[in-house]
């Protein structure tokens, strides 16, 4: 495998995805608040900037950590279930959630962070040498290091590793084509169904997301997830979720996996309550009665929440207590040993054993006992 470098490794490479204004500012077009800098200007997202009168990446081949993680973990239930993912991130990220549960990461505005330096090649040897069946750009999003994260991606390929994206869907058209067109699977965090949320929560809007959900679903060969983190009195409703669910069963169709999340105070939001497992159990409740047919809770302890029944006879295909699988009642082509229904996802013959173990690591040495 050939290395991937960038043009310069000081930490900066040239940008895609921008164009000049007749003011002179540079309009950066990865996402929609198309930051428009003057020289020596940063974006939102702290990591694209304005230098020599280019757009530049300034956290290429440099990481906030690896990790080597369980993949329902993402979370994707419905990909190479039961193996090991490595995950990494960089920092900063184009929305200003409130209730950000990696905020340490996503809101740093300190290169320094930054401490493990990566370039692709190395990603890809130490996902081998971990036994890693992918690679996950995470814990920030990688729409604000596209270019590294395609870097990454192409030599993940080149090395038969496949890619996942954990991403908020936060993007414009043509850096959305780029990112999802080296993607083999992705989980959209869908953070809620109304644009007030968006508003006054994330700093954002929901119809860019909803975009990349439909692009994703209907242009692109990308195996989705979506995940909802709920929130007491802000995104829990009966009517919101009814609403968001009828919309993913309507335009993303009824077997695209759906994980609800329960929130733990954190951020700019620590006095709010933590999510009831029961308000979990209650969306769950209203999206299957909407006709979807893989729905999840994540973050608390719920077997049966957490398991895989079939759409077509009800029987239980794949057991899961917290990240650890438990009975596995698939064919070795991924249909319910039951009645013969296919389920929707992207399963081999048979599961990992990874469990639920989390292993921090160094890429350059042996995994660290951290």
């Amino acid at each position: 495998m050939n290395e991937i470098t960038p043009e310069r490794f000081d930490g900066a490479v040239p940008a895609r995805h921008w164009r000049k204004l007749d003011d002179g500012r540079l309009q950066c077009d990865v996402c929609p608040r198309f930051c428009r800098l003057h020289e020596g200007q940063r974006g939102l997202c702290f990591v694209r900037a304005r230098r020599d009168d280019q757009m530049v990446l300034t956290t290429w081949g440099r990481s906030s950590g690896f990790c080597v993680d369980p993949i329902e973990k993402k979370p994707l239930d419905h990909f190479l279930p039961g193996t090991p993912i490595l995950s990494f991130g960089t920092a900063g990220c184009n929305l200003t959630c409130r209730f950000c549960q990696n905020w340490s990461i996503s809101k740093a505005r300190q290169v320094d962070a930054l401490n493990d330096s990566a370039t692709p090649r190395a990603i890809v040897e130490a996902a081998r040498r971990l036994g890693c069946r992918s690679v996950a750009f995470t814990y920030n999003d990688p729409a604000i290091f596209l270019e590294y994260a395609v870097d990454v991606a192409r030599a993940c390929h080149e090395g038969d590793i496949r890619t996942v994206a954990v991403t908020a869907g936060y993007m414009a058209p043509a850096a959305r084509a780029e990112l999802f067109s080296h993607m083999d699977a992705a989980n959209v965090d869908l953070k809620g169904f109304t644009e007030d949320f968006y508003r006054r929560l994330c700093g954002g809007s929901l119809a860019p997301v909803l975009e990349t959900l439909e692009y994703i679903r209907r242009e692109t060969a990308t195996w989705l997830e979506i995940t909802t983190l709920l929130i007491p009195g802000e995104n829990d409703s009966d009517d919101e979720i009814d609403a968001m669910t009828r919309w993913i069963a309507g335009h993303l169709g009824t077997d695209v996996p759906l994980h609800f999340s329960a929130f733990h105070p954190d951020w700019k939001m620590a006095d709010a309550p933590p999510t009831p497992p029961a308000t979990l159990s209650r969306a769950r409740g209203i999206a299957m009665r909407n006709g979807l047919s893989y729905v999840y809770t994540g973050n608390v302890h719920d077997p049966e929440g957490g398991s895989t029944f079939c759409p077509g006879c009800g029987a239980l295909v794949i057991g899961r207590d917290w990240y650890e699988l438990g009975p596995w009642r698939l064919d070795g082509a991924g249909r319910c040993q039951s009645c013969g229904t296919a389920i929707a996802g992207v399963f081999e013959g048979a599961p990992g054993d990874w469990g639920r173990k989390r292993q921090p690591v160094r890429l350059a040495s042996e995994p660290c006992s951290c």
